[in-house]
Order: C-alpha cells, then sequence, then structure tokens
C-alpha cells in the first residue's frame, strides 16, 4: 500500500463534452476533455478518470478518439471507463493510450472478464468501478450508469472483484454525487477495510476538507473530485497544501 495519498480529477464524458450532474442526473456541459485534463495535470493531479457514462446505457462502445487526444496531452496516468464490454475493449481502449481501464456493467454481468483482462493485461490495468447506494443495514450495487440495481452487497462484491484480480476499486456513493455535502465515509470505510487493493473515494466532494475527511477517516489511498475542480472552486495544487498542512502525505 502507498503511504502517499493521490488526488485525481475526474472528467464524466457525454457526446464528448465534460458534463456534471447530481446524483447521476440533470447533466451540464463543462468543458472538453483533452483541454481539462491537460490543465489538472498542470495543476499537480496524480491521475485523471475519464468515464464515457453514457456509453453502457446507449449500448455503445467509449469514445476512442476522444481518449486518445486526451492521452496524447498527459504524461499522468489515464483511467478510462464506460462502454468497455468485452477483453477487445480494454486493449483497445488500452491501445488508444489508456493507462488503466475501469469496468462496471460488465463485471457484475460477468465476473470472470475481470480475471480474463487481469491475465492479459496485469491487474494494474484493471480497476473495477462500483456504484453504491444505501440500503437497510449497508449498500447495495448499481450498474448501467446507475439506473439498475444489480442486488448485490456492496462489500461482498468489493472482496469478490479483488479475488478476481482487480487492481484497484473506484467506489462511488450514488447518494453523495454531485451533492457537495462529503463522501461517505462509512461507505469508503467498510470497503476500504474489507480489500487489501487500493480504494478511490468517489462521490459528494465539495471542499478539500472533504478530502481531507475521507483521506484521515478511511483507508482509500486516493480521492476523485470533480465539481471543486470543474467550477474552480480550488485548483489541484490548492487541495494537496491543504492536505500537507494537515498531516496527509500527498505527492
Amino acid at each position: 500500500m502507498s503511504l502517499t495519498k493521490r488526488i485525481i480529477p475526474c472528467l464524466d464524458v457525454k457526446n464528448g463534452a465534460v458534463v456534471k450532474g447530481i446524483k447521476f442526473l440533470d447533466l451540464k456541459d463543462v468543458g472538453y476533455p483533452p483541454e481539462m485534463a491537460e490543465a489538472y495535470e498542470k495543476q499537480g493531479a496524480d491521475e485523471i478518470v475519464f468515464l464515457d457514462i453514457s456509453a453502457s446505457a446507449e449500448g455503445r462502445k467509449t469514445l476512442l478518439g476522444i481518449v486518445e487526444e486526451t492521452a496524447k496531452r498527459l504524461f499522468v496516468p489515464l483511467t478510462v471507463g464506460g462502454g468497455i464490454r468485452e477483453k477487445d475493449d480494454m486493449r483497445a481502449a488500452l491501445n488508444a493510450g489508456a493507462d488503466k481501464v475501469s469496468i462496471n456493467t460488465v463485471a457484475v454481468q460477468r465476473p470472470e472478464i475481470i480475471s480474463e483482462c487481469a491475465k492479459d493485461f496485469g491487474s494494474q490495468c484493471v480497476v473495477v468501478a462500483i456504484d453504491a447506494k444505501r440500503h437497510a443495514g449497508g449498500w447495495t450495487v448499481y450498474t448501467h450508469g446507475g439506473r439498475k440495481d444489480a442486488k448485490m452487497d456492496m462489500v461482498q462484491w468489493a472482496r469478490k472483484v479483488e479475488d478476481l484480480g482487480a487492481g484497484e476499486i473506484l467506489l462511488t456513493s450514488m447518494d453523495a454525487d454531485g451533492t457537495k455535502d462529503g463522501y461517505d465515509i462509512a461507505m469508503t470505510k467498510a470497503v476500504a477495510e474489507a480489500v487489501n487493493i487500493p480504494v478511490i473515494a468517489s462521490g459528494g466532494c465539495g471542499s478539500p476538507k472533504h478530502i481531507l475527511d475521507v483521506l484521515k477517516g478511511t483507508k482509500a489511498e486516493a480521492a476523485l473530485a470533480a465539481s471543486i475542480f470543474h467550477y474552480g472552486q480550488c485548483t489541484v495544487k490548492d487541495v494537496k497544501s491543504y492536505l500537507r498542512d494537515n498531516g496527509v502525505e500527498v505527492r
């Protein structure tokens, strides 16, 4: 496990534009992916996550042309997700310049794809995204960009994806997403303590304090944020200075 924590801006992409919504709805365009990714790298981002959020629901593949253009401008790792339905889709994303590929819906539908991709490309390339919502006594997993209840327990699924060879988990609280009220600490803690692979906390960041809270209050290795960066509320550099001042080691 790495001691230094990572700060990861997230680009949710729809129809070629970066969008931002609340609880996965009411999406607004905020910019062009390659330009935003490059700007975030200059601010000190450790990685960039590029999610083609409507690909699975629309039954199409990822926008590889834009992925390629984004990757060309970056030196930091790029994780790409959305519309990955088979091993060849992951290969195509890696060939387009992605360093890691995030899978969600297909992993739930056909868990063996995790092992197949880990075997062919290495575990470090395989990120399993888990979108979850609170329900009686725990959290349940959702697929298709948050549209379908998979009727699976989040913690059990997190353990399973680790066993199958995933290198990392990108964990999003659908209840907190876009609310800017802070990450779901209990949820992040539950998953980060259940597995030994890195967990990226996502959903709900509204301030640097929220990032501090989730990185200090859980075993998450990284925090993903969108709104605070997209709307110029603060830069990645600001967040890292704040974390350092408060005893969190960052790169």
